[in-house]
């Protein structure tokens, strides 16, 4: 049964449950109303027939019974005596033998009771004369006042349940209609978002799904599917981008192998062997090296991140940094500690292409310095080269791009170096930019600190 109940749609499901809890409620709210009712006109009756009774007692005097003038309410009073006999009784009941032959106890003079014959019930109360008024009217003998009238319709019939029930199940009606039409108000724009989701493809991602005015969490849903979309279209269009990149980057040497290798075919005589195999694995070797930098970057903007650890970047900088082989000595300054949360390996990797890059562009040396600065870790790699051009600044960090000196100085690079390294510094949560300085470049590493807690 919650298995079908769950193959419905939500708007359905919600009108059903709140069918099924305003027909409960309502239904108590009619049962309860029909037991005040009942309780309230039966309780009116016993007040009028016992303020008959009490009058009609409290009029006679001894040796004469006054005919009862009832009120309208009340028409059937009996004198009773204490042999069971009707000594006076209202015209209505003139004639007939006792309403009831239940006599009040001594120690309660009044009781309400309601008796049946031949398919009528009377609403009874009895009263008994008390003693000094016995006493005093007819010599002690007891004597009981009967006072009622004919049950009304809302007591006799079922009328007043009916009328309840019908009640209860008009509002069931009303209040499962409106659940159905605010439920369905309320999902309307998530049937629109779906409509328009369902248009979207991978060859076209631009479209996004309309916005309901509002902050409720339809709103707030639609807004993060823009805002996922959007992200999607830019990852995309990057991937895009970079596979355009990648397979033109590795489409030149691997072209320039070709021609070389079919030289050597077509024309055995006119080339030499040895001198052919020796480019050749010059070009493989660019070629493993752009395939390793490639795989670096994308797995390091796509895979899950490992859980981080404490990394001193002082201790990176001191002691495990690789410098090359060029003539161009690398002076290191440590402040105090710098602890960071991250990846040993790839902080390592950004640190070391930072150097690497720093002695290819550097005129005499490099610097590299490393502190804290407000709850960051900053670390700066600066040379005493030419520098590089304000407009160039962020275009040295996308992949492949490669500027004019750069080229003339490392033409075997593979151009992916500072993209790989601003990417590790992304990921870091950290930011890695060129800032101004005297003379050459000068490149800014910032990562958070990690923050100590009190033993």
């Amino acid at each position: 049964m919650r298995f079908l109940f769950r193959r419905h749609s939500i708007q359905t499901r919600f009108t059903a449950a709140a069918a099924a809890l305003s027909l409960t409620f309502f239904t108590l709210i009619a049962i309860g109303l029909d037991f005040i009712v009942r309780n309230g006109v039966r309780d009116q009756i016993y007040l009028d027939t016992e303020r008959a009774a009490t009058g009609w007692i409290a009029s006679m005097t001894p040796g004469r019974v006054p005919s009862p003038v009832p009120p309208s309410t009340v028409n059937l009073l009996q004198l009773v005596d204490s042999r069971g006999r009707v000594v006076a009784a209202s015209p209505a009941v003139a004639g007939r033998p006792p309403l009831s032959a239940v006599r009040p106890p001594h120690d309660d003079r009044i009781i309400h009771l309601t008796e049946c014959s031949h398919g009528e019930c009377v609403v009874l109360t009895s009263v008994r004369v008390s003693p000094q008024e016995a006493s005093f009217l007819w010599g002690g003998e007891p004597h009981v006042v009967y006072a009622g009238t004919v049950e009304p319709p809302a007591l006799s019939t079922h009328i007043l349940e009916f009328s309840t029930l019908a009640a209860a199940l008009l509002a069931t009606g009303f209040a499962t209609w409106i659940t159905w039409a605010a439920v369905g108000r309320a999902l309307r724009p998530v049937a629109a978002i779906r409509a328009r989701i369902s248009e979207i493809s991978v060859t076209d991602l631009s479209l996004r799904v309309p916005e309901p005015p509002g902050g409720d969490e339809i709103g707030q849903l639609a807004r993060t599917a823009n805002q996922t979309l959007s992200r999607l279209e830019t990852a995309v269009q990057q991937q895009r981008q970079f596979a355009s990149i990648v397979s033109h980057e590795l489409k030149t040497p691997v072209a320039g192998l070709q021609t070389q290798l079919e030289e050597a075919v077509l024309y055995p005589d006119d080339v030499d062997p040895r001198e052919t195999i020796k480019t050749g694995l010059a070009t493989t070797e660019r070629l493993r090296a752009l395939i390793d930098d490639i795989m670096v970057f994308a797995r390091i903007r796509t895979a899950a991140p490992e859980p981080p650890e404490p990394v001193d970047l002082g201790a990176l900088v001191h002691d495990e940094l690789v410098t090359t082989t060029r003539d161009v000595p690398v002076r290191t300054r440590v402040k105090g500690e710098v602890m960071v949360l991250g990846n040993h390996m790839q902080l390592f990797r950004v640190l070391n292409n930072l150097v690497v890059n720093a002695q290819r562009h550097a005129a005499t040396s490099v610097e590299v310095n490393a502190g804290c600065e407000d709850d960051q870790a900053v670390v700066t790699v600066s040379d005493d080269g030419d520098g590089i051009a304000l407009e160039d600044r962020e275009r040295v960090f996308q992949p492949f791009v490669r500027l004019e000196e750069g080229l003339r100085k490392d033409p075997a690079g593979t151009g992916l170096g500072l993209a790989i390294s601003r990417t590790i510094a992304t990921a870091h949560h950290g930011t890695l930019k060129i800032e101004d300085s005297p003379r050459g470049a000068r490149f800014v590493l910032r990562l958070p600190l990690m923050k100590r807690h009190p033993a």
